[in-house]
């Protein structure tokens, strides 16, 4: 069944990694001098510590030498993370959801040759390479109907001897500009590629709706072995993966704890503005927020770790992650807004961090597809559409 009781191991990962943020991260990435611009350095040295604590591979399985963690753990770490600093809750997130779905689908063979070089070094992060240009059309345009605009190229892999010639170019690869590994879907399946492989390369990708580290990749006649294909196929969303929404959460739970302690700091009108009723009563819509939010996301997390329970009819058999994602991410920028609002014309301030926790949260609105073309998503499957499978990965 459905249980809202954290195990003590769940209890005693969350209290760790609260702290890690309270004492390592939030002096760090709230410091004046970090808030001013957009374009903020990765904080590589707080995210080789909190690799070091195991959140890295946190979801490895104990046999490969992580800590086995489901879904629910890792909404859990990704909201405290997040907390402190969305660029390391989204690196972070990223490489374990990935490195749990290899683990799965390697070979053992595999698994013997990648996995421990992975666990022993704190920087050794993953990237799935998987869209190609031109492959996400708006959903608007094409609402029930196949994509209108083919990919405008797409990756091949090709064999050669004893290897695979990689080709092509993949968009907006999460991680990819730090990451040792790549998972790059082609056309004869899903190959890995170390970083250091000559025809390799990667760029910065230029923008800023995304959190964390994005970048394009390509391939250049790029020689793999032949047994760096995968086994399996890894069978991946990550725009409504439920870390992802987690870390929204975290983005929100940091505007909301920042405008709780001013309030109930600030004095006008001989009362703390938290006795005040418009304050009070904004402050407790945030509130109401964060918990109707968070309860989707662990419903969503729970789910995906029991997928029996929608068989069973125990759970609606709908897209609950693309729920919790389209209700969170809306929830949490009237959150953060919210919350700037009771600092009143300080909340706009570039050297407080108000500003920039509304920025983090449109962030999470407007990456990947938007919450627009999500809710679209959702109206098919509620019609019984069944979108056609995407050509080109």
């Amino acid at each position: 069944m459905f249980s809202l009781h954290l195990s003590a191991e769940q209890l005693e990962i969350r209290d760790t990694v609260r702290d890690f943020v309270a004492r390592e991260v939030r002096p760090v990435a709230l410091n004046p001098a970090r808030l001013e611009p957009f374009d903020k350095p990765l904080l590589t040295a707080l995210l080789d510590q909190a690799a070091q604590l195991g959140l890295r591979t946190l979801a490895l399985s104990e046999d490969a030498g992580g800590a086995g963690a489901d879904n629910l753990t890792c909404c859990i770490v990704a909201e405290e993370l997040a907390v402190g600093d969305p660029d390391i809750a989204a690196v972070l997130a990223h490489t374990a959801a990935l490195g749990r779905l290899l683990e799965r689908a390697m070979t053992p063979a595999q698994r013997d040759r990648f996995l421990p070089s992975f666990v022993r070094d704190d920087a050794f992060h993953l990237a799935l390479a998987e869209r190609e240009p031109g492959s996400e059309t708006a959903l608007g345009v094409n609402y029930h109907r196949p994509a209108t605009i083919e990919p405008v190229t797409g990756t091949t892999a090709v064999r050669s001897g004893g290897d695979w010639v990689i080709n092509g170019v993949k968009t907006a690869a999460a991680n990819a500009p730090i990451a040792k590994m790549f998972v790059a879907r082609a056309g004869v399946g899903t190959l890995l590629v170390p970083r250091d492989t000559p025809g390799l390369s990667v760029s910065d990708h230029q923008g800023h709706w995304f959190h964390g580290s994005c970048g394009e990749v390509t391939f250049s006649n790029c020689r793999v072995p032949a047994d760096n294909l995968l086994g399996a196929g890894i069978e991946t969303d990550g725009r409504d993966s439920p870390e992802l929404q987690a870390l929204n959460l975290g983005i929100g739970r940091a505007a909301y704890e920042a405008a709780l302690d001013y309030a109930q700091l600030r004095v006008q009108g001989g009362r703390r503005i938290v006795e005040h009723q418009a304050i009070g009563a904004k402050l407790a819509g945030i509130a109401i927020k964060l918990e109707v939010a968070r309860a989707a996301i662990w419903r969503a997390a729970w789910a995906s770790d029991h997928l029996e329970a929608i068989a069973d009819r125990s759970l609606p058999d709908l897209p609950l992650q693309t729920i919790a994602r389209v209700y969170t991410a809306e929830a949490m920028l009237e959150v953060a807004k919210d919350a700037a609002e009771c600092f009143g014309a300080m909340g706009v301030m570039r050297d407080l961090p108000m500003q920039k926790y509304v920025h983090d949260a449109r962030v999470c609105l407007h990456s990947g597809e938007g919450s627009a073309d999500a809710k679209l998503r959702l109206a098919e499957v509620l019609a019984g559409y069944r979108r056609p499978a995407k050509t080109g990965t």
